[in-house]
């Protein structure tokens, strides 16, 4: 049933014939065939559009079956923020509030299509407001997070020549502090109860504004937004995502990870500084006309996660690794999740262990994504396919994936090589446009007829990926090629494990050797960790081959992570090789 609606929903989403251009003989909708065509997708057999804008193209066009009585009263916006105060838009409502704001944008701070909007806010309204104004108005998007630093965002706006800034108080200083070495920022704008100086009011602003505002034209490859890389390999590069690889490709490619109807309520619990936010609370679940959900988390605690998610009729959640493996420490007898039908979590792999503790608390199934910045979407465990412990899944249907060596060869199965999508003779649908500014970095992430990811797997006979880590997360101990999840996988099946990171250490007979940092449960916090150390490499070496043990191990309070919940595995490598390295960025 659910497949069967969603082909009648996509059926409404049409795009002018005469603005297409076509990859197939006869022209089509823009979904509903291809959801049933895999191979046509994969293919390149698209029927992309010329023009195409996701607020006027999608969102609007919500709001029209709304008035038409073709759409269920399901929330289209539904943000909380536990003390009681909760806001509900209909898309109806989420236009008319976003078109005021687009009024701020072009006409208050005089902003045109093309120029850079830097957005730092938390999981409040206004950022969603701003999204789509964005969208309304061609003006090119660029998120960050709140827990930025002075030389993060100084870094950011001058590399961009931002025009204008959007934060609140907690942030408004720090901009402060920096933007008179912004020659490029003319527009301050604060969303607070009270004034700034230097800075205009963006709740009085909005205020004023008209809600009549017609929106651009913007072709599909225009720019859309501007996301900065996660700075763990050096400094962030600008990855420019356009109208198509970010707003259109939901239309044909949604339902491989999120399955989601316009009944359904999907809370994505990622930072709003990052793609998977764009992805999973604003673009993905607004395709299929679904209700997005947002808690404001000042702080991430099991408790209120879990009530949330018993209390609301929340379908689906999106999570990082880290939230699961923190939940799953709690005892879940007392939480009733009701509505909760689907869990999908990404940025790092998910230890088996601890998907398997979900199902056997819950009932429920974590499916694992894989993409990039830079690509979006690359591998899925969605639903009906085959489950395999460990596996990332198989490639989207918008992407050819192949794993490659060296010198862009394709490797057959089970052998070890770099992640890889296939770009010529067409580049697909979904990848960035390029790293602004930086043709050379743009170039290298190039080989062959390839985009290279950086990331090492290997894939089996039926097509399912196997994540190894970062081609530098790889160990190479004594001519043993280790990846750090292997090892990290068996430590978690311990209880005396928490979470564990593996990277190499010096050593002068192998090279190098794994070292596994270790958090402890406090269950185990008062053991003698010298018996404790030696029960978990003996633990290892029978869960996995003998040869990936830790030979080093040290106990810690926490691991380094970014904002997303990636563990910084450069830094404690770093650590072990006497590297001094100041990480720019998250």
């Amino acid at each position: 049933m659910k497949t069967l609606l969603k082909l009648q929903i996509l059926k409404s989403l049409w795009i002018s014939k005469s603005s297409c251009r076509l990859f197939h003989k006869q022209p089509r909708l823009l979904a509903p065939e291809l959801f049933s065509h895999d191979e046509s997708i994969r293919q390149g057999e698209q029927q992309v559009p010329e023009y195409f804008n996701f607020a006027s193209d999608v969102l609007d066009k919500w709001s029209q079956m709304e008035k038409d009585g073709k759409r269920s009263s399901n929330p289209a916006f539904w943000w909380v923020n536990g003390r009681g105060n909760e806001v509900r838009w209909s898309f109806e409502e989420l236009g008319f509030h976003s078109r005021k704001v687009a009024n701020v944008l072009s006409d208050i701070c005089g902003l045109q299509k093309g120029d850079r909007v830097m957005l730092i806010l938390p999981r409040i309204p206004e950022w969603w407001l701003v999204n789509v104004a964005c969208m309304r108005t061609g003006i090119v998007l660029m998120v960050g997070t709140s827990q930025l630093t002075a030389k993060d965002i100084l870094y950011r706006l001058q590399a961009s020549k931002a025009k204008c800034i959007i934060t609140n108080d907690m942030v408004a200083s720090t901009v402060d502090a920096v933007a008179s070495d912004c020659q490029f920022l003319k527009t301050k704008l604060i969303v607070s109860e009270g004034r700034r100086a230097g800075w205009l009011n963006f709740n009085e602003l909005y205020k004023a504004q008209p809600a009549d505002h017609i929106c651009v034209k913007t072709k599909i490859q225009d720019p859309m937004v501007i996301y900065f890389t996660s700075g763990t390999t050096g400094s962030p590069k600008m990855v420019e995502h356009s109208q198509g690889s970010l707003g259109f490709r939901p239309v044909i490619s949604e339902r491989y990870w999120l399955d989601l109807t316009p009944e359904d309520m999907m809370w994505c619990l990622s930072d709003t500084g990052w793609i998977i936010a764009s992805l999973g609370s604003v673009l993905d679940p607004w395709v299929f006309g679904s209700c997005v959900f947002v808690h404001s988390l000042p702080r991430v605690e099991s408790t209120t996660l879990l009530n949330t998610i018993s209390r609301f009729p929340i379908t689906t959640i999106f999570g990082a690794p880290t939230l699961f493996r923190m939940l799953v420490q709690h005892d879940l007898t007392s939480y009733k999740f009701m509505s909760l039908q689907h869990c999908v979590s990404g940025g790092e792999q998910l230890n088996p262990e601890v998907i398997e503790q979900w199902k056997r608390k819950t009932g429920l199934t974590i499916y694992e994504i894989y993409g990039q910045t830079e690509t979006g979407l690359v591998c899925s465990v969605f639903k009906g396919m085959k489950i395999k412990p460990g596996s990332m899944g198989k490639a989207v249907p918008l992407y050819d994936v192949q794993i490659i060596d060296e010198n862009a060869n394709v490797l057959p199965p089970g052998q070890e090589g770099e992640i890889a999508i296939r770009i010529k003779p067409k580049r697909p649908l979904g990848l960035f446009s390029k790293y602004i500014d930086n043709p050379e970095k743009t170039a290298s992430s190039e080989r062959g007829n390839f985009f290279v990811t950086g990331d090492r797997a290997t894939m089996d006979e039926e097509g399912y990926f196997w994540f190894l880590g970062r081609s530098d997360d790889v160990i190479n101990s004594s001519g043993y090629r280790i990846g750090p999840f292997e090892v990290e996988n068996a430590l978690i099946e311990h209880p005396a494990v928490v979470e564990s990171a593996a990277v190499s250490s010096p050593d002068p007979l192998r090279g190098e050797v794994v070292k596994a940092f270790v958090v402890l449960s406090p269950a185990f916090s008062s053991c003698d960790l010298e018996k404790l150390t030696l029960e978990l490499q003996e633990h290892v070496k029978k869960v996995t081959a003998p040869y990936k043990y830790p030979r080093k191990m040290e106990f810690v309070q926490q691991l380094p992570k970014t904002i997303t919940g990636k563990i910084k595995r450069n830094e404690l490598r770093n650590k072990e090789w006497g590297k001094n390295v100041t990480l720019l960025g998250v």
